[in-house]
């Protein structure tokens, strides 16, 4: 399909669903900020957009299984069980039987209200589209909702982006019902969406493109580790753009400032930028990351500073 087809995609006014990828957030001990967490997560429920956690965001591959259980359990006793969100199913580095590995993370998942999304793992990499496709179809049989996940190596080198054969496969397989797309490239995620149009048109496309949020313009919903930083933000900006109010640009334009700085590389320290922006304005107690996560400079504040004045934030 031509380029210039594919941009011409544009779907004003459309309704977009909004997910954002937690920070998990530490006391000056290196304590996790249970409280802080739970307050970050009702405030962005109360914004209007869906949390996700034990994702990247959430440093999920530095977690321990009791960690991870800890997190569902903080989540629910913070939302109420009525209230959905997505958990990350992270098998990394676990061996055994990797289907078996993923429904243990799906079901602790479930059972907790969530909705899982599936974590790539470097132990599928080199397989035929084929054998890829066994092993999800396998692993999310018979669950009613479940995600998969495509995650540039720029985050994880546990991730892939995969050839379209395996995501024609992956959309194919019903208890799977969208897919996050993190290769910070706008042209493969758009290609993703005319796949999806012709093939299943009610599979959701979620960005992962925080160098590229307007990907909403275009059809994508998204499920964003920026969109964690500044959440009632982000839901303004999508009510903007399902009104078509011409206030959506200036709005989008200023979140995507933030992003093009938080996520700029090494990409995995852009949990750090979260970290500093949010104990900036207020939402968690210190700026502290997991001891594990890369870390921005010290002059990181003022540059962001620069970014919350001109969302208003600050």
């Amino acid at each position: 399909m031509k380029i210039a087809t594919l941009i011409e995609r544009r779907q004003p006014c459309r309704k977009v669903q909004g997910i954002a990828a937690a920070l998990l957030p530490y006391e000056s001990d290196g304590r996790v900020a249970v409280e802080a967490f739970q307050q970050h997560l009702i405030a962005t429920h109360r914004a209007g957009l869906m949390n996700a956690v034990n994702m990247d965001t959430g440093y999920v591959n530095y977690l321990s299984e009791a960690e991870k259980r800890d997190v569902l359990r903080w989540t629910v006793e913070a939302l109420g069980k009525n209230v959905p969100f997505v958990g990350g199913a992270y098998i990394e580095p676990h061996t055994g039987d990797v289907v078996a590995l993923y429904r243990q993370q799906i079901d602790a998942i479930v059972r907790a209200g969530g909705v899982p999304i599936l974590f790539q793992t470097a132990r599928l990499h080199g397989l035929s589209s084929q054998q890829k496709a066994a092993v999800y179809q396998a692993a999310c049989h018979g669950y009613p909702h479940v995600l998969a996940f495509e995650l540039g190596t720029m985050f994880a080198p546990n991730g892939e982006i995969f050839d379209e054969d395996t995501i024609r496969r992956l959309m194919d397989i019903p208890e799977i019902k969208g897919m996050k797309h993190s290769s910070l490239d706008r042209l493969v995620e758009l290609k993703r969406l005319a796949l999806r149009d012709r093939q299943r048109p009610e599979f959701r496309i979620y960005t992962g493109n925080d160098l590229g949020i307007n990907m909403i313009e275009y059809g994508s919903d998204y499920l964003l580790g920026l969109a964690s930083f500044a959440a009632e933000k982000f839901a303004e900006r999508d009510r903007l753009w399902e009104a078509g109010d011409p206030a959506y640009y200036a709005l989008s334009d200023a979140l995507q400032y933030l992003g093009n700085v938080a996520f700029r590389a090494p990409v995995p320290a852009y949990k750090h930028s979260a970290a500093v922006f949010l104990h900036m304005t207020g939402r968690i107690p210190t700026d502290r990351v997991h001891p594990k996560n890369p870390k921005r400079p010290v002059w990181e504040a003022e540059i962001l500073r620069d970014c919350a004045n001109r969302l208003g934030c600050v």
